[in-house]
């Protein structure tokens, strides 16, 4: 019987995963290397070996009610998206809240998870760590919690750029960049178009003499506000929205997707269209870029070829001289060098995890991964989700198919993945958002019945299926079922009102007749829109429509009254 669980790591996932332990009545104990929780978003002047980092200026991406863990709403006087400072202070309030400190060693790190000889009957692990004094311990656990991260191990891809050894600037990794004090009045070059190439870009581009942006292939940005300025993700991702994508012809939902994005700014016209269309990738998510190359501070450019002297060549031939660094935002390199590296060393050099979460080559299941995966949305939510799930499977509540049928959804998942991504370890560790919480919440219990729920309580029901999918909505029924999970969805919008109120502005005396409802603004905008369509525009939409009716079909079947 699983009692004694290893967290291994107290950032975000590593505090979840000691609060559900503890909430299911087992005993974890969580080593932490450095001497603070945070993990990654622990920030520090210098990079530290074998640790994340990140970059003084860091904001979120995605907004607090979005990222929130599920019981414990972030202070409603946090602005929507903020500091990396304010979410450690957040990580500490949660702490605090729930008397999690207690259960961490600190300066402790763990060198080695190996199975124990009676593994296949046990499923027990000895756990080495080494403490603060440099002694070494021999620990046994029945389960392990893996919330070390992956951002510890920076790609640096020099020797794929011929001239790299003779180049006279300055070549390194984004894991080393703090600020852009160093590059005042200096020629940069960024490589890559993922969040932190775009957030270091920006950032050098208003000090720098010019900096300049290197994609292989290019991105489509989005702003962290949607219209009224409100938080994108809260407008977003919605189930409503996720049945829509669901059912709708991917070529309609892009199209539509990709001209309201160019009618910002033409994609093509400032360099950044990509190759692909927009629901194959994530985005970047940027409020600034955009701005950045309009007043000519940020150039973009192509892929980079290689170095010549102080210039670096692209790939169309052009040159930049007189170089004086080189960024490279070139990502990670996943890597858990304390487990055995049968579980760690996938055949194709990554790590084979049944839902992102469970080794399926382990005979008990005992052991858990977490935070590995890719999402176009906030990871905060499913890391918790994946901590209650792998507590139960411990438990034996929840039992998981055989290693032949796990290693089979693995492989369809991921041959679906590599449409899009056709880097296999890339494809791999992409999850739908709200279809993997949903599996998820299935699995644990807690799930909402959206039937019931109609039923019961039609105004939450409105809440939960049209506005946004916050993580509160697991928290309304089964295990773990939290009071004031309905009152928190109720008056999420206020608390994403309350930062603005610091200059109250009277509301309007006079209300919009109905005349103006939003269903006749719909219906009117609809009508325009056909007229309005050119020929060329009309082809798109209509593409595809046979399918959506058999679409339908199979998710009023399949999903709509399960739950």
């Amino acid at each position: 019987m699983v009692r004694r669980v290893a967290v291994v790591g107290a950032g975000s996932s590593g505090l979840a995963c000691i609060k559900i332990c503890v909430d299911e009545g087992l005993e974890p104990v969580c080593f932490e290397s450095s001497d603070d929780i945070g993990g990654l978003w622990k920030f520090k002047e210098s990079p530290e070996p074998e640790r994340s980092s990140i970059y003084r200026s860091l904001v979120v991406n995605t907004s607090k009610e979005m990222m929130c863990f599920s019981d414990f709403p972030m202070p409603a006087d946090y602005p929507n998206y903020f500091h990396n400072s304010q979410l450690l202070q957040y990580f500490r309030l949660y702490a605090e809240h729930f008397d999690l400190f207690k259960y961490i060693n600190f300066q402790t790190t763990v060198k080695s998870v190996t199975q124990r000889p009676d593994f296949s009957l046990s499923g027990q692990w000895d756990i080495m760590t080494i403490n603060r004094e440099g002694k070494e311990e021999r620990h046994v656990f029945d389960a392990v919690l893996v919330c070390s991260g992956h951002y510890t191990r920076p790609v640096l891809p020099l020797s794929d750029f011929p001239g790299h050894e003779t180049f006279s600037g300055k070549c390194f990794h984004s894991w080393e960049y703090k600020d852009a004090d160093a590059f005042r009045e200096k020629r940069v070059v960024v490589v890559g178009i993922g969040n932190s190439g775009g957030d270091i870009a920006v950032e050098t581009s208003r000090s720098a003499k010019k900096t300049f942006l290197s994609t292989r292939e290019g991105v489509w940005v989005i702003s962290r506000m949607s219209s009224n300025g409100l938080p994108l993700d809260m407008t977003a991702i919605t189930r409503l929205n996720n049945i829509l994508t669901l059912l709708l012809p991917s070529t309609l939902v892009n199209w539509a997707t990709e001209r309201a994005l160019n009618q910002k700014y033409d994609h093509r016209l400032y360099g950044l269209k990509p190759r692909h269309r927009f629901l194959d990738k994530r985005p970047l998510i940027n409020n600034d870029l955009p701005g950045q190359i309009l007043q000519g501070a940020l150039v973009m450019k192509p892929n980079v070829k290689g170095f010549k002297d102080s210039g670096v060549v692209f790939e169309d031939g052009t040159v930049e001289e007189n170089i004086d660094a080189v960024v490279f935002c070139t990502g990670y390199k996943v890597s858990f060098p304390f487990l055995p590296p049968a579980l760690s060393e996938g055949p194709h050099g990554d790590m084979t995890l049944y839902k992102r979460l469970f080794p399926p080559s382990l005979v008990q299941p005992t052991l858990a991964v977490m935070g590995l995966f890719q999402t176009k949305g906030p990871i905060m939510p499913i890391v918790e989700m994946q901590a209650r799930w792998a507590v139960k499977v411990f438990a034996g509540l929840s039992r998981l198919p055989s290693k032949e049928k796990m290693l089979a959804v693995i492989e369809s998942e991921t041959k679906r993945n590599m449409k899009s991504y056709p880097c296999h370890r890339q494809a791999a560790l992409q999850v739908d958002y709200i279809p993997y919480l949903d599996f998820m919440a299935n699995e644990v219990g807690v799930r909402p019945s959206f039937v019931t729920l109609l039923l019961r309580d039609p105004v939450l029901w409105v809440k939960v299926f049209l506005g946004p999918c916050t993580p509160y909505q697991y928290r309304l029924t089964g295990p773990g079922q939290w009071a004031g999970a309905r009152q928190a969805i109720l008056t999420q919008w206020e608390r994403v009102a309350q930062p603005f109120r610091t200059r109250v502005v009277p509301e309007p005396e006079s209300r919009p007749s109905s005349f103006c409802s939003p269903w006749l603004l719909i219906f009117g905008g609809t009508v325009i829109t056909a007229v309005l369509l050119s020929k060329n525009e009309v082809v798109p939409v209509l593409q595809g429509a046979a399918q959506i009716l058999d679409r339908c079909k199979i998710f009023l079947k399949d999903s709509w009254f399960t739950g």
